[in-house]
């Protein structure tokens, strides 16, 4: 696994704790690795993409604050600079993206566009 300098995105301790907790819960492929990317759709024009999968055909595998993750190289020009983090209040749970990239985002914040 390569360990990149200059990571095109960041996790706040938040986000690394809750990935960390995911990956370690019973039953959990230990095969598999973070994806991190983006996929046409949303109401912005771009979603991001954010689970656990299998490295496919071209795909980068990196090593991102402790974390192991998948990255498709032509989606880093959408990524590069994004904050990934992990919000656990009671109005907001889930994770988010902070990205300088984006334009416009939608309400919601899992789309945006450029």
């Amino acid at each position: 696994m390569e360990t990149v300098q200059q990571a095109p995105v960041k996790f706040t301790e938040g986000a690394i704790n809750e990935i960390k907790r995911l990956m370690g819960e019973e039953g959990f492929d230990k095969t598999q690795r973070l994806r991190v990317g983006v996929k046409g759709g949303g109401c912005s024009g771009l979603s991001y993409l954010l689970g656990f999968d299998a490295k496919q055909e071209g795909d980068e595998e990196l090593e991102i604050q402790g974390i192991p993750v998948l990255l498709n190289p032509s989606h880093q020009i959408y990524l590069y600079g994004m904050q990934i983090d992990w919000q656990g209040g009671l109005n907001s749970r889930g994770f988010t993206f902070n990205n300088p990239n984006a334009s416009t985002t939608c309400g919601c914040g899992s789309s945006f566009a450029v």
